[in-house]
């Protein structure tokens, strides 16, 4: 077959992640970055809120990109889960460019009927709070 059928992520699909994410953080009164990327990592949607941090805007779309990549959380495991040390998860993002992967949590593919169609970055919170902000806009599609 050289055709494939395949699901893809609109911009109406990529604003409703951003604005899921963008609510989390006012009511959490924390100043977030949001990235939505398509399934090839092509950034669809990108808003750094008021008072955000410059650098963040870097960091929500690499995540963003690595989730859709992995067509996974992004975090400090290897492309198929293995556990990374330091040494490993900065050579990793060196190899695939440190604009396409990341250790750091905060980014969640956004999935379709088991497939994957983009992926949402959130940095400018802890940790904890960009992983559950990204995790819950990307499950606001579903």
């Amino acid at each position: 077959m050289y055709v494939a059928d395949g699901k893809r992520l609109t911009t109406a699909g990529a604003r409703k992640a951003l604005d899921t994410a963008l609510a989390r953080a006012k009511e959490s009164g924390i100043a977030v970055t949001v990235a939505v990327v398509d399934a090839g990592g092509h950034l669809l949607a990108l808003e750094r809120m008021e008072g955000g941090k410059f650098h963040t805007v870097h960091s929500a779309t690499t995540k963003a990109v690595c989730a859709a990549s992995n067509k996974r959380a992004t975090g400090s495991k290897g492309a198929v889960g293995q556990a990374l040390d330091v040494a490993h998860a900065l050579g990793l993002a060196l190899a695939a460019g440190p604009e396409r992967w990341t250790a750091m949590e905060g980014g969640a593919p956004i999935m379709a009927g088991g497939e994957c169609i983009g992926g949402v970055g959130v940095a400018g919170g802890n940790w904890e709070f960009d992983e559950r902000v990204a995790q819950e806009a990307a499950a606001s599609l579903s």
